[in-house]
């Protein structure tokens, strides 16, 4: 097997959601089992009893850190595979360092190797390392599922933006209102409306901390409201994004059921070995107008053709096409 093939296949194995490798599907499932290992001991070196097993736990976050370093190398090595639309190596490479999942693979294992190159800020860096708690931001990612969640956020941003906005309103009237109730009974307290735009936030969002609260009988009957109130305006993003979780995945149902009743309507791509397509963003194929990726169909699952959905040998990219007839064609 040529340079070239193996790093074709260890890209294929470190990549996420491949059902029908079992290579690459253990290793999301150990990588994964890395994550929890890590995030189990940030948490349990806070008990006192964790000092008596410190020699345990350092061997066990050594071995989790090598693991999340050589994964890393991997991911920067193959990230031309990664970023296909790219003809230059390096800046492949440097597309994957700088984005998201890239400095979050960083520094989860970043902050463990200060102290060696400054010994002088150990204790400190020893804090920071807290941030590999940012790994589990890469769980999400072994779920195509997740992908829903950018799309109903994308459908959904004028309603979630409204009531924000509303809300913001809301706080910004009772702070005044409370303002001017209590200022003169507690001004050390409510000294300002930026004070009662505090007692605001923590009554409208229901955090209830209980650092400021209304004493006279007007103070309290306004709170009485806002808390009322504020129950009703906390529920309205909620309701939005469940609506939108429940439209979205009905969505997806009702357009696989219909390509196999009406498969005349739909164009089925099938990502077979050195496809074009493999290895991109749907995002980035650059399709017709008359054209619109609707699922992508991958081993068993249904996935979401979010933008940044990136596109598997074996996939089944079915497209929406206008006024196409003939049965439907298979991507060589």
């Amino acid at each position: 097997m040529s340079m070239r093939m193996k790093k074709k296949r260890i890209f294929d194995i470190i990549q996420i959601g491949n059902d029908t490798d079992r290579v690459s599907r253990g290793f999301d499932i150990f990588i994964m089992v890395m994550i929890l290992c890590n995030l189990f001991l940030a948490i349990y070196e806070t008990f006192d009893s964790s000092i008596r097993y410190q020699s345990i736990l350092t061997l066990v976050e050594l071995i989790t850190v090598a693991v999340f370093t050589v994964e890393y190398g991997l991911r920067v090595w193959t990230a031309d595979y990664l970023y296909s639309d790219i003809d230059s190596r390096w800046k492949a490479v440097l597309r994957y360092i700088f984005s998201f999942s890239g400095i979050v693979d960083l520094l989860s294992f970043l902050p463990y190797y200060l102290p060696v190159f400054f010994p002088a800020g150990v204790v400190a860096f020893r804090m920071f390392r807290v941030i590999r708690i940012l790994r589990l931001f890469r769980i999400n990612a072994y779920y195509d599922a997740f992908n829903v969640i950018t799309t109903v956020l994308k459908n959904k941003r004028d309603q979630l933006l409204s009531s924000i906005f509303i809300i913001l309103v809301l706080m910004t009237a009772a702070s005044l209102c409370m303002y001017s109730l209590e200022h003169e009974a507690q001004p050390e307290v409510f000294r300002n409306a930026f004070s009662g735009f505090w007692w605001a936030v923590s009554t409208l969002l229901t955090v209830g901390y209980g650092d400021i609260y209304p004493i006279t009988a007007l103070g309290r009957l306004f709170g009485i409201c806002i808390t009322f109130l504020g129950v009703g305006m906390v529920a309205i993003p909620t309701g939005i994004l469940s609506a939108g979780f429940v439209e979205q995945y009905a969505k997806i149902k009702e357009i696989d059921e219909d390509i196999k009743i009406r498969d005349t309507q739909y164009i089925q791509l099938e990502m077979k070995e050195g496809s074009p397509w493999i290895g991109k963003r749907i995002r980035n194929l650059m399709l017709p107008a008359e054209l619109a990726p609707v699922i992508v169909r991958r081993g068993e699952r249904i996935l979401e053709p979010g933008e940044n959905l990136i596109l598997r040998e074996g996939d089944v990219v079915v497209l929406a096409a206008e006024e196409i007839e003939g049965e439907n064609l298979m991507y060589e």
